[in-house]
């Protein structure tokens, strides 16, 4: 058996981390290297870092910032935001960044991801579906840090995304996100069943039980989470936590 991955998901709003509700109200918790350094001792599987304000100010990555957290990492480190050309993605790379994640200019430019895996391989490039359900239940695309309808069924544009060649998709529920009440797991199950590349939950994560949930319900390959490994108590306070290795061997006898 593969065994699950846990990924935190990390959100880079200017100088620091942040962490949002339904991607509004973000909350500040940290100076970026500290907090790398904290999930370095607690041994994390790999990290996914999205900058949410490099789309919405419509300019790409940072590149000193990432450089930064990059070099304080000791576990692979997946990045996403602003990404739109060959020679951004070669940066990041060339900086230690192992894997591209692709959101809005997936859906704007199809063929990009197509041309990006030819030069770099599948396994470094990575989907991101940031998806919610829209006025008349159903499940909808949104781009730009959720901010824009797509009118794209997510499960066409993930069998989309992987015949493009696409290595991993993220499937991210805005509805769940920082929730900590779950994932969507009907959303989860209804792509994972229907790719044959590894799926990644994200969105709502509050327990194990959730990472269980997504992993047998939903046929999850990984779980993501935000809120869960940041904050603590009913008042949320800040505190940077991972499942210790006991609470993992309990989690993967479960499976």
């Amino acid at each position: 058996m593969i065994v699950p991955r846990i990924i935190p998901c990390l959100l880079l709003k200017g100088e620091g981390f942040v962490k949002t509700r339904k991607f509004k109200d973000p909350v500040y918790l940290g100076d970026p290297r500290n907090i790398m350094r904290i999930f370095n001792e607690k041994e994390v599987d790999e990290i996914i870092v999205f900058d949410i304000m490099a789309t919405p100010q419509k300019r790409g990555p940072r590149m000193e910032m990432v450089r930064e957290i990059v070099s304080e990492a000791f576990m692979p480190v997946a990045y996403g935001g602003g990404v739109r050309s060959i020679e951004q993605i070669k940066q990041l790379i060339n900086i230690g960044v192992e894997k591209i994640v692709m959101n809005s200019y997936a859906v704007e430019n199809p063929g990009f991801i197509q041309q990006a895996v030819d030069m770099f391989g599948s396994q470094s490039i990575v989907i991101c579906m940031d998806v919610k359900r829209n006025f008349l239940g159903q499940y909808e695309l949104y781009i730009n840090g959720g901010d824009k309808g797509t009118k794209i069924e997510p499960m066409e544009f993930a069998r989309r995304m992987e015949s493009l060649g696409a290595g991993e998709l993220v499937v991210n529920s805005i509805d769940r996100d920082g929730s900590m009440l779950g994932y969507d797991i009907e959303l989860v199950r209804s792509v994972a069943s229907i790719v044959k590349v590894p799926v990644i939950a994200s969105g709502g994560a509050g327990t194990m039980a959730d990472f269980l949930a997504a992993i047998k319900e939903g046929k999850a390959s990984a779980v993501a989470a935000g809120s869960m490994f940041v904050f603590q108590g009913k008042h949320r306070a800040v505190l940077i936590s991972y499942p210790s290795e006991q609470e993992i061997r309990g989690f993967l006898a479960k499976l």
